[in-house]
C-alpha cells in the first residue's frame, strides 16, 4: 500500500518540527516519521537556557510538547513508524518504513544523532549499570555519590551541572585543558564546588564487576595511569549521525553527516538534510529550527517549479 504526499519529513526533532509548521502552513499535505518518541536529544534536556522566548529556561521535554502541539495543530501527520530505505523513482522519493510505503517530490531529512561511545573497555558491559549517556534519565539514581562526566562540549558541561543537584562529587574529564563549551557554561561549572576538572586526561577503561567501581585514567602527556573511584560514568563526547540507511543515495557521506547548500537542499534535488544529521550544522536547537524552516520554505519553492513544468491534465 503507498500513501501520496507532498512533503515527507524523516525525524521527530526540532529541526523536523520546524519544517513541518511551515511546510504545512504553506498548505503542503505533509507527514512526518519518528521511530520512538518525538523530540531526539532535545528531550533529555532538563533546562534549555539559550532558546529565544523563554528567558528563565525550559525543560526540553515541555519544548518538545509544545512544538508538536503547533505542527499538529496545522495539519502534520505524524506516524511513530521507522523509516528503513529511500529511493528515488525520477522526481519521486520513495519512503519505506517498517509498516507500510509512501511518496512524494519533497524529502526531508532530520534523522538526527546518536551518543558516541568511548571505545573504551567496560563501557559496553557496564551501560545500563553506571555508565550512561544521559544525566536527565539517570542522575537521580547517583544520589549522594561520585560520578565522573567525559567531555568537553555543551552537553558535558550541562549535564554536569545538573548532576551536582544529586552527587556528591562530579569529575569532569577532559583530553585537554581546552574546552569548546560555551563560556557561560564554563564559569557556572568552574564556580560549581561540587565539580572537580581531572583535565589532560583520557578514559582508558571503566572497571566493576556488576556495576561502574571507578575508571581508570591516563595523563594525554606523561602515560601516567591512575584510578578515580566512581559510581557512575555519564559520557559527553559527541554524536554520530543516524544515515546508515542512506548509503544508497549518500555513498560518499556513508554514516556521516550529509553536505548541503545554502537551501539545505543535498546533492539530490528535491531531498533536504537539516539538524544534527547536517554537515557544518552549528547543533542547537535554534539553529535546527531555522534549518528546518529553510529546508520548508525552499522545498515549497520547489515544488511550485515542479507543478509549472508538469503540463496540466486534459480536461
Amino acid at each position: 500500500m503507498t500513501d501520496t504526499h507532498d512533503v515527507i519529513i524523516v525525524g521527530g526533532g526540532p529541526a523536523a518540527l520546524a519544517a513541518a509548521i511551515y511546510s504545512c502552513r504553506a498548505e503542503l499535505k505533509t507527514v512526518l516519521f519518528e521511530k520512538t518518541v518525538l523530540g531526539g536529544q532535545v528531550t533529555k534536556t532538563y533546562d534549555v537556557a539559550n532558546y529565544p522566548g523563554f528567558p528563565d529556561g525550559v525543560d526540553g521535554v515541555e519544548l518538545i510538547q509544545r512544538m508538536e502541539q503547533q505542527a499538529r495543530k496545522f495539519g502534520t501527520d505524524v506516524k511513530l513508524e521507522e523509516v528503513t530505505r529511500v529511493e528515488l523513482e525520477g522526481v519521486t522519493k520513495v519512503v519505506t518504513t517498517d509498516a507500510s510505503t509512501y511518496r512524494a517530490p519533497i524529502a526531508i531529512l532530520a534523522t538526527g544523532a546518536d551518543p558516541r561511545k568511548l571505545g573504551a573497555p567496560g563501557e559496553n558491559e557496564l551501560r545500563g549499570r553506571g555508565v550512561s549517556y544521559c544525566a536527565t534519565c539517570d542522575g537521580p539514581f547517583f544520589k549522594g555519590k561520585k560520578v565522573a562526566v567525559v567531555g568537553g562540549g555543551d552537553s558535558a558541561f550541562k549535564e554536569g551541572i545538573f548532576l551536582t543537584k544529586f552527587a556528591e562529587e562530579v569529575a569532569l574529564i577532559h583530553r585537554s585543558a581546552d574546552f569548546k563549551a560555551e563560556k557561560a557554561l564554563q564559569s557556572q561549572a568552574k564556580s560549581n564546588p561540587k565539580i572537580k576538572f581531572v583535565l589532560n586526561a583520557a578514559v582508558k577503561q571503566i572497571v566493576g564487576t556488576d556495576s561502574v567501581e571507578g575508571v581508570i585514567i591516563k595523563h594525554v602527556t606523561t602515560s601516567a595511569e591512575r584510578e578515580l573511584p566512581v559510581k557512575g560514568v555519564f559520557i559527553f563526547v559527541g554524536n554520530v549521525p543516524n544515515t546508515g540507511f542512506l548509503c544508497n543515495l549518500f555513498p560518499v557521506d556513508c554514516g556521516g553527516h550529509i553536505e548541503t547548500d545554502h537551501n539545505m537542499e543535498t546533492s539530490i534535488k528535491g531531498i533536504y538534510a537539516i539538524g544534527d544529521v547536517r554537515k557544518h550544522s552549528y547543533r542547537q536547537i535554534a539553529t535546527a529550527v531555522g534549518e528546518g524552516a529553510t529546508a520548508a520554505i525552499a522545498a515549497e519553492h520547489r515544488l511550485s517549479e515542479l507543478r509549472t513544468k508538469t503540463p496540466a491534465s486534459p480536461s
